[in-house]
Parts: structure tokens; C-alpha cells; sequence
């Protein structure tokens, strides 16, 4: 059943792995709610949604539906000159529940296209104000942005993924989050000195993702604002991650009662469904690029940009953040990952263990084999799939309690928690 898969072995380039010697993937033969089953019949419950996409479970039946209605219409038209329900539906819904004036969005495929884009309407903003030299940016310690090669630049520099390319483009100002009066002063210093050649602030709001899923307070992103308004640079928001619920707020800005400039959504915008993203920008950001010059314009365009399909699914995904009772599964879901990973805190290496919202991590002292902890946990029905030096789950809103107790109880199992503690 799985000739496909030795057919097309020799010609696939996986992500993230060596592919010398890395384990050969496990076959998917199809999904279902908080469930990956695989070619062999073996059922693994999905910890880690996908890189975070399946917010509502797989196969969604209204969000399919949406899909198949659309695919029938029309599965894609460019967006330069034509225009369809889709993407105007969506892009006035989100605008809606975005906090502030963040009303102008501007589709793309993917999180990493995304956060460049935002990066260019950043540098260009100041260039279409009069204002030159503006082209870098300050990023923080731990942040990951993603893998193109404008942000692996604004990513933490010793984060392992990218340091190969260190030098081969600009560098930017990676610094420590502002977490403690020393560290804001430093900061403010570092504004004051350079602020003439910064263009933006970019932060992942409330936590860090793939760069070790470091959890940092609301206060934090208060004082962002604040130095970002007081040196007069802006402030963009990457909630690639942290977007659509995952820490129980649908976006962490308006948990924490702070609207950046620019904000970047994509992985659970379709529910993970399909390939979409946005870099939404204020009313001011906009209004810089508003103009009868046709040099000032945005020139980007990705091919795929507001692909319709994709746009159907996130509307869907978005009713269903509407009619359903998602922030009391969030809520459910985080004190569940709570009591069933602090047994781990006992465990050998293990320096931290802790939750936010639907997010649980457990963090080694060093880098963890991801590769074999994987496969331990496969064995026992769970895909969870490591990464640095933390063991995390990020599971559907949908997920079961009794699926949650399986994924916690492999990690227990496998991390070797103490028996007294289970």
C-alpha cells in the first residue's frame, strides 16, 4: 500500500531533516478530527496540529464544504485586475475583528512571504514619507520569523536553523526582549542611538514559537508600544503562531490591549485547510502608499495571492470561530496539558515545564532527539514532534480529553517522569 511512497522517495526533499540519515516518514493514508491514521490502519493523535494549522481538527465538514462550493466556481484567478467575494468577504472580516484601524490586508501564500512583506511595507512606508535610510529592523533573542531569506535575518541568530547563513544578507538588530527595567533601558538606548536607521520593531506577542516557545507577559508588548511610539518606529506584530485562539485570545494584541502597526497571520487563517496568509496593516501604513504617484505603490504580488479556495476555507474557519465554543476549549485544553505535563518537571534535563493557553511545552537543558523521541511516541499512538530543546503540544481546539491524557501520558512515559508524580 505504500509503493508510492519507496517510488517517490528519491526524488522528495524533506523539511527540517538530514536526509541521509534521518527516519523515513510515516505514510498517511488520511485524517479525521484530532486524528492522523496512517497506511498500516495505526491511529496517531495529532499533538501538534500540523505546525499549529488544524485549529478546528481535519476535515472539517462545514470548511470542506466552503471548499467544495468554491472549487466548482472558480479554484483560482489572479488578484491583479480581478477581484472576487472570497477575499473582499474575508478581508472585511477580519478587518472587523482585528483591534484598532488594522483594516488594510494584503494576502499571500504563506507566514514567511507574510512577515516579508511586512517588512517591506514597513522600509517603503518610511521611504513614501520623505524619510531615508529607514531599512533596518530590531528583532528579539528566541523569535523565529521564518525561513526566507529576508527573515531568517530578524530571527535569533543562535537559534541553530539558519547560522549557516550568517553574513549573506543584511544583519539587523537582534536584541533582549524588553522583560525587566534593565533589559527596556537597554532597549530605549539602542532607539535613541539608531532609531534614525529602524524602520520597525517585530515581535511574536505572548510567545515565541519555533524559536524554543519562550512565554512572556502582556507587559512586555505594552512597552514595545510605548518605545516604539517614543522613538517613532513601527511596530509589527508576527502572529503567525500565535493568531486564532492558541493562547485564548483570538489574536494575542487584543488580548493584551496593544495594537501594532502591521500584524501577519497565516497557519490556522484556513483552519489547515490550505496555503494562505496576510500581512494587515493600519490606517496609516496605508495611507503612506495612497497616492497619485504610481512610484509610491506596494509592488508585490504573489501568484497564489487570495487564492479563492484557500479564502472560502478561512471564511468557513472564521464561522466557526463565531458559532463555536472554542476559548472554553482553549481554556479546557491548557488546564488538562497543565496537570499532565508538570509530572515531567521531574524528569532528567528537564529545566522548565509550562502552558499558555493550548500550548504546552517541556524544556530540556539541551537540544532533545527529536528524531527518536518522535518515533518512541509514534510507537505509542501520539505523532508529537520535538524540536530544539523543547517536547510541545499545540493539539486541535478539538481534541478530546481522553486524546489529551494519551498525549500527555506518552510524554510522561517517554521523557521518563517519575512514577510518584503520574
Amino acid at each position: 500500500m505504500t509503493d508510492w511512497l519507496d517510488r517517490g522517495a528519491p526524488h522528495v526533499w524533506r523539511p527540517y531533516c538530514q536526509m541521509k540519515t534521518a527516519p523515513a516518514p510515516l505514510p498517511v493514508a488520511r485524517t479525521d478530527g484530532a486524528r492522523i491514521i496512517l497506511e498500516d490502519g495505526r491511529e496517531l493523535v495529532d499533538g501538534i496540529a500540523s505546525w499549529w494549522t488544524a485549529c478546528h481538527g481535519y476535515n472539517h465538514p462545514h470548511i470542506a464544504k466552503a471548499v467544495a462550493d468554491q472549487l466548482v466556481r472558480a479554484p483560482h484567478v489572479m488578484f491583479g485586475g480581478l477581484a472576487h467575494a472570497p477575499a473582499y468577504d474575508l478581508a472585511r472580516r477580519l478587518a472587523a475583528l482585528l483591534p484598532g484601524d488594522l483594516d488594510h490586508v494584503f494576502f499571500a501564500e504563506s507566514g514567511s512571504v507574510s512577515v516579508e512583506i511586512a517588512m517591506k511595507m514597513a522600509i517603503q512606508f518610511w521611504i513614501n514619507r520623505g524619510v531615508s535610510g529607514r531599512s533596518k529592523f530590531v528583532s528579539f533573542l528566541g523569535g523565529y520569523h521564518g525561513d526566507t531569506l529576508a527573515t531568517m535575518t530578524i530571527c535569533d541568530p543562535e537559534e541553530g536553523m539558519h547560522s549557516l547563513f550568517s553574513g549573506v544578507m543584511p544583519s539587523q538588530h537582534v536584541v533582549a526582549l524588553p522583560l525587566d527595567r534593565d533589559s527596556e533601558a537597554a532597549l530605549d538606548a539602542l532607539l535613541a542611538e539608531k532609531g534614525y536607521e529602524i524602520a520597525a520593531l517585530i515581535v511574536e506577542p505572548r510567545i515565541q514559537g519555533a524559536g524554543g516557545m519562550l512565554i512572556h507577559d502582556d507587559e512586555v508588548l505594552r512597552r514595545l508600544r510605548v518605545l516604539a511610539d517614543r522613538h517613532e518606529v513601527l511596530l509589527i506584530f508576527d502572529e503567525i503562531f500565535t493568531g486564532f485562539g492558541r493562547t485564548g485570545d483570538l489574536f494575542a494584541c487584543q488580548g493584551a490591549g496593544v495594537t501594532p502597526d502591521i500584524i501577519t497571520l497565516s497557519k490556522a487563517l484556513t483552519g489547515g485547510t490550505l496555503p494562505l496568509s496576510a500581512a494587515v496593516a493600519s490606517r496609516r501604513i496605508f495611507e503612506a502608499f495612497w497616492s497619485d504617484d504610481a512610484e509610491a505603490a506596494l509592488m508585490h504580488g504573489p501568484t497564489y495571492m487570495a487564492n479563492p479556495l484557500a479564502c472560502a476555507a478561512a471564511g468557513a474557519s472564521l464561522d466557526l470561530f463565531e458559532a463555536g465554543d472554542w476559548k472554553a476549549d482553549v481554556a479546557r485544553i491548557e488546564l488538562a496539558l497543565r496537570r499532565g505535563l508538570e509530572p515531567c518537571r521531574g524528569a532528567a534535563g528537564v529545566v522548565d515545564v509550562r502552558t499558555l493557553g493550548a500550548i504546552g511545552v517541556v524544556e530540556f537543558e539541551t537540544a532533545v532527539d527529536a528524531g527518536g523521541l518522535c518515533q518512541q511516541f509514534a510507537e505509542l499512538g501520539c505523532w508529537i514532534r520535538p524540536m530544539g530543546k523543547v517536547v510541545y503540544l499545540t493539539p486541535p481546539f478539538v481534541i478530546t480529553d481522553a486524546e489529551l491524557g494519551r498525549l500527555t501520558a506518552a510524554i510522561q512515559k517517554v521523557l521518563g517522569a517519575p512514577a510518584a508524580a503520574r
